[in-house]
């Protein structure tokens, strides 16, 4: 397996590999990834955009993680701002790295790779803080969770419902800068 920094062409030329992963991780249907691919294709021109991904040996896609500069204006951005009192606004939002997708494929899942790209992501990253969102899940069970405690994040919202999405999700939050993978 090896761990590579990708510029937007190279997730853009490796889209339909990016939305089987995501697909698998999320047990996402076909409809709802069609979907992801338009959110996902407008990403690619955020500021500061940087993504990883983990290629196994056969040069397959195992895993990615994304992520650009949150700014006003943005769908994800502005849900948060609106669950945050104005002084966790200034803490989370001014200069924040937000961190869309994170995903290995299951079968590839519990071997570290996840917690490699998140340190890769966010090794030099932008900005002050780095933000997340999650499904709301057991912390002692859902291995996302406890990568991302173990990496640091903290709670900056609980229990928050996006629209189109009855689920709640946690938005997770971690100063910057985080040490590269070693």
């Amino acid at each position: 397996m090896r761990l590579v920094r990708w510029a937007p062409s190279d997730l853009a030329r490796r889209m339909e590999d990016v939305l089987v992963v995501f697909g698998e991780a999320m047990s996402y249907d076909r409809q709802m990834l069609e979907v992801r691919r338009g959110y996902i294709t407008t990403h690619l021109r955020r500021p500061q955009f940087r993504a990883v991904a983990t290629l196994d040996d056969d040069d397959s896609l195992v895993g990615f993680g994304y992520g650009y500069l949150s700014q006003q204006g943005q769908w994800w951005h502005e849900q948060v701002r609106d669950a945050l009192t104005e002084d966790d606004r200034q803490r989370w939002l001014a200069l924040a790295f937000e961190i869309v997708e994170l995903h290995v494929h299951p079968r590839s899942q519990g071997k570290g790779l996840g917690e490699a790209q998140l340190r890769q992501l966010l090794a030099d990253a932008p900005g002050r803080v780095a933000l997340l969102s999650t499904p709301e899940a057991d912390e002692t069970a859902s291995r996302a969770w406890r990568l991302y405690r173990r990496n640091g994040f903290s709670d900056v919202v609980r229990h928050l419902i996006f629209p189109g999405d009855p689920r709640p999700f946690a938005v997770l939050g971690r100063d910057l800068p985080m040490p590269a993978p070693s």
